[in-house]
């Protein structure tokens, strides 16, 4: 029995024995629903038009509802023009007004089509969901007609008149191109559940700010936070190493519409800088990696280089001085400024010494490579100002907090973006800190803390505390026993200069890549975040899955999902696909492999069953539904305080 007081204070909901037991029953109604389809996306990298193409697609699984409603009854072109309307309703309602040679009868006929077409996919979408979170998701205006259309049954003679009245009316009254509109966003709302972004939403990809816009405005997400991620909400927190790496990934790859137009960040200081300081400098090393063309902020590619070369060089020396701050990092071996030979530009890692592709450095000072010149010190403060200062960004990141986390475990499923750090044993991997050794889950929770400290925890109460975790988003950027990184080291330094010393330049994953392939780790890891094995998986990306050369993204005997295929466009040449969606419905796991984005063209994925349930997964199987049965539990605990007289019920009449 529930304790007296917790009961008096449920007593206020449900106010006598009859709402109780009117909310027992709905619950219960509820739990014996097929459970909802989840939907996991990773490393989305900025690619706003191919996500947002996955999302109003809903992976390919609308296509394949269309084919499963009409079969035979459409052609091939026509249930393709229905799924494109489907998708980008405005867009294809608009090029069919400005068709001149369609007259208004024959509009008003397709209209006519089109909307019993709609209605009849609506029903199918919605039928695992009751009428009421259907109605929910509706638009009010339209919410009477739609529920009236979508729960009419055709053989009932008496209501064939009723249901053409209600669409005649719509199309008469010239409001049938809204109401298109509203039935194709019920749709695509009802097809996915639930969301779940396996991390890297930031980089690379053009739009990452429109991605953040996109995911924010889906009504139930999650974030497990990249390594990409945590760069960005460093930056947020004000930590300049982190900055300078997103100016540096940001400048390199030409996004300029994403730092500029979309958050507002002020780079003419960093322009005229890089222009004045290399303005004899060719930067030859620094060319763009340009996978898309700016539309709103064009740089000049020559220009744009010496940008790219005077934030790396900052960069360089902000990381130069994390490292000698915090030796517990263990990061000495990265420390390559002060190994550089500046007269005869090369530089000594190990005990040989390599020649530099770049040896103008007019910023470095030999006697104390880490400092930065006056310049590039008020350089960073501008630019520190400018990313704690955007409004967008500070909407975004708060986001990324609210809704994200290290890890989340889910429905028997163990999400995160890159690894559980292993020793190569396959042990856990200790993590050292300030405050100790951390390993497996504990060491998640830890980090989980220690991020949410560097963006919440007030300077005043304890700068030391603050300034650490601060500090320490930057390594977990791009720390060999960070979760989100996962590899040795991060060769930015030998990719820039020695870029033709490939042995360098390689990037070592973590243990757990080769351990977690293998069932007995991949176990081993689900216990760890007590999860049973038996039904359990791991779901994580952050790792290219090269399907050209027959890598496959299922390993560990179907007990482990790496579901990065690369929707970044910089992927696709390595990968051969443009990534994979993982589809979670009541009765299979399936994955969506995607190709690469064409807007206009059929992007359908291919999508493969890899695992069908042994039973039918209900509502009542599922983490909501054992909220919910403990709510129904609650409410019979009510209902007999209410019996026994306990608590005094109110409203009974």
């Amino acid at each position: 029995m529930r304790d007296i007081e917790y009961l008096r204070l449920l007593s206020k909901e449900f106010p006598n024995s009859r709402k109780a037991a009117a909310e027992i029953i709905n619950l219960r109604a509820i739990c014996a629903l097929p459970k909802g389809t989840e939907y996991f996306f990773s490393d989305i990298h900025g690619e706003y038009e191919a996500f947002s193409h996955l999302l109003r697609s809903s992976s390919g699984i609308i296509r394949a509802k269309i084919e499963e409603t009409f079969g035979n009854m459409m052609s091939e072109a026509e249930q393709l023009e229905l799924a494109n309307l489907i998708y980008y309703p405005k867009e294809v309602i608009s090029k069919i007004r400005r068709d001149e040679s369609i007259s208004v009868k024959e509009l008003h006929e397709h209209q006519k089509i089109t909307i019993n077409r709609l209605i009849s996919i609506c029903r199918v979408v919605s039928s695992k969901y009751t009428r009421s979170k259907v109605r929910k998701k509706m638009p009010l205006d339209y919410a009477y007609a739609i529920d009236e259309l979508l729960h009419l049954d055709m053989n009932d003679s008496n209501k064939k008149l009723y249901y053409n009245e209600i669409i005649s009316g719509i199309i008469e009254i010239d409001f049938a191109d809204e109401f298109i509109i509203s039935l194709c966003e019920l749709i695509q709302n009802l097809t996915i559940d639930s969301l779940h972004i396996i991390g890297d939403i930031f980089d690379r990809g053009a739009r990452p700010d429109l991605v953040m816009e996109e995911i924010m405005n889906f009504h139930d997400v999650d974030i497990q936070w990249g390594n990409h991620d945590i760069d960005w909400m460093g930056a947020a927190c004000g930590n300049t190493a982190c900055i300078a790496n997103v100016l540096r990934i940001g400048t390199s790859y030409n996004s300029f519409d994403a730092l500029e137009d979309g958050y507002g960040i002020n780079l003419r200081p960093l322009s005229m800088f890089a222009a004045e300081v290399y303005r004899n400098d060719p930067c030859n090393c620094f060319k763009l990696h340009i996978l898309d063309e700016s539309k709103y902020d064009s740089v000049n590619p020559e220009l744009a280089a010496k940008m790219y070369k005077a934030i790396s060089i900052i960069q360089l020396k902000l990381e130069g001085q994390l490292i000698k701050k915090h030796p517990e990092y263990g990061l000495e071996k990265r420390l390559l400024l002060d190994k550089i030979d500046y007269k005869t530009g090369t530089v000594r890692i190990g005990n040989k010494k390599y020649k530099l592709n770049d040896t103008n450095f007019p910023t470095i000072d030999p006697k104390d490579p880490y400092a930065l010149s006056e310049g590039e010190e008020e350089l960073m403060r501008t630019l520190r100002l400018s990313f704690i200062h955007s409004q967008l960004l500070t909407k975004h990141v708060k986001f990324l907090y609210s809704h994200g986390a290290m890890y989340r475990t889910i429905n028997n499923n163990l999400l995160f973006h890159g690894c559980i750090p292993m020793d190569e044993k396959g042990n856990f991997a200790c993590m050292k800190t300030k405050d100790g050794s951390f390993c497996g889950k504990e060491l998640m929770d830890y980090l989980n803390g220690k991020i949410h400290d560097a963006y919440f925890l007030d300077a005043k109460d304890d700068p030391e505390k603050k300034q650490d975790a601060v500090d320490l988003m930057w390594y977990l950027w791009c720390g060999p026993n960070s979760p989100l990184f996962g590899k040795d080291k991060i060769s930015t330094f030998e990719r820039l200069f020695l870029k033709n010393e490939k042995e360098l330049c390689a990037e070592n994953h973590n243990p757990y890549y080769t351990f977690s392939a293998k069932e007995e780790y991949a176990d081993k890891i689900l216990r760890e975040f007590k999860l049973d094995p038996e039904w359990a998986h791991i779901i994580n990306g952050h790792v290219p899955v090269k399907t050209k050369k027959g890598e496959s993204p299922v390993k560990a005997g179907g007990k482990l999902y790496i579901i990065d295929g690369g929707i970044s466009k910089a992927y696709h040449e390595q990968t051969g696909i443009a990534g994979y969606t993982l589809i979670f419905n009541s009765h299979h796991l399936a994955l969506a492999k995607h190709k690469a984005f064409v807007k206009g063209q059929e992007n359908t994925p291919e999508i493969q069953v890899t695992e069908k349930t042994k039973k039918r997964i209900l509502v009542r199987d599922t983490d909501i539904g054992k909220s919910l049965q403990t709510q129904i539990s609650d409410l019979k605990d009510l209902l007999k305080a209410y019996e026994s007289g306990a608590i005094r019920e109110k409203d009974k009449a």
